[in-house]
């Protein structure tokens, strides 16, 4: 197949390609790998750059690029190398353009690593020091897709309104300065603000962002600001750009000094800086779109039409048993969701919360509801993957609604009762008065942290409760709410006083099928 063209493959000065005799990783050196290394099926450097990635971030890199990698090998379609964008840090770049964009992923089940190295990003970008500008690389012709991993912030949405936070900093700067926005929505409109005005086709822009309705939550908030800084912008872009809705799943943990061990013996001595760490199981669910695509069916990932079940199913079990074997599993001291998961208490809890809670609020199938439960129970047991309590339990008011609240406003209307999820809310509301104390596991990051930390020195827990459960903009209108106010307080009493595990078991005893006693 004919190679692509290239503009903007390498457009900053590249690292020297490495030579034989290197001992870091770059394309000289991958003929010398072990044979159990899986490789490129194709020249790195003979890729051309259809896809524009925000966010060259480890979960990038272990699931979309590994993705792309498999699709270029089983089509020879060379036309969809990766300009992947770091958005503020400059290490990885540097780790990877030393390297000639080349990095390991390694597969981690159990005590068996899986090492393949990954070749389908063709230029690492610093986006505050990019001469050519990311705006210019989203804008080029041959540029057909652009994908997002921003995390929420990144979106610049108000968690209040769901709408683009017009009055935020960095919005603020990107309207001020439009020809150097630092946030990926302000990079956006200025791309395709340029695809406008030569009158070229735009890109599809994909958000693979752990967001409810992640496409249109990005669609919103590009027209809200392509609309601030002119109508007929916003009026084409909502004509003419598709935004279709993502669904992504894999555990990635970050890279370690462990994972660079791993990966130096994985290729035969040969030092790679970048490398990331991840399970085996993998899933993308893409809503169909029209235009030019990678054949990513190929490769694993799915197109359908409505991403909605998929999300749900994957917010509620799993992102949403992961905040519960966060904050319980961190109140008994565990410090990964592994450690939690082998816990016999928390893993039987987690298990009635998905069978009993979250499930029943979903449109899976009894027999495929439970293998998905088993499936996740087994992928958060791994030892391998260190998913630590911080990082999944950061910004717990934003994640409240869609990962738990929703599911347990449909459970009450129906009459099933949430002992897992007064629970879990119990527990997250706990680690407000504990963050810091000597010997936590678990750090609070949350951007409503001084407002909520104020309503957690409330000293009776009924009361604290009940101020906490107010809070619409976390939790939704809550039905019931005066139960809800005693149950989560009575919650707090016991996990002030009591072992946590004392805890779950008497929950499991009231509900041992999830049917009221």
């Amino acid at each position: 197949m004919r190679a692509f063209p290239n503009s903007l493959t390498n457009p900053v000065p590249a690292p020297a390609i490495s030579s034989p005799n290197s001992r870091r990783l770059g394309v000289g050196t991958l003929t010398g790998l072990p044979h159990t290394v899986t490789r490129p099926a194709f020249t790195p450097r003979n890729l051309g750059t259809g896809i524009v990635h925000l966010g060259c971030g480890a979960f990038h890199r272990a699931h979309q690029a590994l993705v792309t990698q498999h699709t270029i090998a089983a089509t020879g379609d060379r036309r969809w190398g990766i300009a992947a964008v770091a958005m503020s840090r400059p290490d990885i770049v540097h780790s990877l353009r030393a390297q000639d964009n080349l990095y390991t992923t390694l597969l981690r089940d159990g005590g068996e690593i899986r090492a393949e190295v990954v070749g389908t990003i063709t230029a690492a970008v610093h986006a505050p020091t990019d001469r050519i500008g990311v705006m210019r690389r989203i804008a080029d012709p041959r540029v057909r897709i652009v994908t997002l991993t921003v995390t929420t912030g990144g979106y610049c949405v108000s968690p209040d309104t769901g709408r683009l936070d017009a009055g935020s900093d960095p919005v603020r700067h990107d309207l001020r300065c439009a020809a150097k926005p630092c946030t990926a929505i302000g990079m956006l409109v200025g791309a395709l603000a340029a695809v406008r005005r030569r009158g070229g086709n735009p890109p599809v822009v994909i958000s693979c962002d752990n967001l409810t309705a992640n496409g249109r939550q990005l669609r919103g908030a590009v027209l809200d600001f392509a609309a601030l800084r002119d109508d007929r912008l916003a009026d084409w872009i909502a004509r003419n750009v598709q935004f279709p809705c993502s669904v992504v799943d894999r555990i990635v943990a970050p890279a370690t000094a462990i994972d660079e061990a791993a990966a130096r013996n994985s290729l035969g001595g040969i030092d790679d800086r970048a490398p990331v760490s991840a399970e085996p199981f993998l899933t993308w669910t893409i809503e169909d779109f029209e235009g030019e695509r990678p054949r990513w069916d190929l490769a694993g990932a799915r197109f359908v039409t409505d991403v909605t079940d998929h999300e749900l199913a994957k917010l509620r079990l799993l992102n949403g048993t992961h905040m519960l074997l966060a904050y319980l599993g961190a109140l008994a001291g565990h410090a990964t969701v592994a450690e939690a998961s082998a816990d016999p208490e928390l893993a039987a809890l987690a298990r009635q919360f998905m069978l009993h809670e979250q499930g029943p609020t979903l449109t899976l199938p009894e027999p495929e509801l439970r293998r998905t439960v088993d499936d996740l129970l087994h992928r958060f047991r791994n030892p391998a993957i260190r998913h630590d309590m911080t990082r999944v339990g950061r910004n717990g008011s934003g994640k409240m609604m869609p990962r738990v609240t929703d599911a347990m406003r449909e459970n009450l209307a129906a009459g099933r009762p949430t002992p897992g999820a007064v629970l879990l809310i119990a527990a997250w509301i706990r680690w407000f008065d504990l963050c810091g104390t000597r010997g936590a596991t678990m750090e609070v990051i949350d951007s409503r942290v001084e407002d909520l930390a104020a309503l957690a020195a409330i000293p009776d827990p009924y009361r604290r409760a009940r101020a906490f459960l107010r809070r619409t903009d976390i939790f939704g209108q809550l039905p019931q709410l005066d139960r809800l106010q005693q149950e989560v307080g009575a919650a707090l009493v016991e996990l002030s006083q009591d072992d946590v595990a004392d805890v779950i078991r008497r929950r499991l005893l009231e509900h041992p099928t999830g049917k009221a006693a």
